[in-house]
């Protein structure tokens, strides 16, 4: 069984991508940011998610792979993409297919005179 969580900006299975296909793995989990292209991404703040994931990742070492503790791990990244988001060093994608503003409204800066 393919254990996995997915949230709205970040999906972890517990699985490993082999000939562009999904294999469960008990060993390997496997990260998808912002499938929907919700928002505009740098390649550092992609790193930043990335490294926190690795983080959150060894710090769950030692504990059973189960689908509570996937979740878990899936929901603070989902907290910190948020952070990311409020910092402004990611914006929302206004050309994305689904406008749904998940994280709140988007901060609009004003032109002055």
């Amino acid at each position: 069984m393919l254990l996995k969580s997915t949230t709205r900006h970040i999906h972890i299975f517990a699985g490993d991508i082999e000939k562009n296909e999904l294999v469960p793995s008990e060993s390997q989990l496997t990260l998808d940011v912002d499938p929907d292209n919700e928002f505009n991404w740098s390649d550092e703040a992609l790193q930043q998610v990335y490294g926190e994931f690795d983080r959150l990742v060894d710090a769950a070492a030692g504990e059973a792979l189960t689908d509570y503790n996937l979740r878990r791990i899936g929901s603070d990244l989902e907290h910190f993409v948020r952070t990311l988001l409020q910092s402004g060093q990611i914006s929302y994608n206004l050309r994305s297919r689904v406008l749904n503003y998940s994280m709140g409204l988007p901060r609009v800066v004003s032109e002055s005179d």
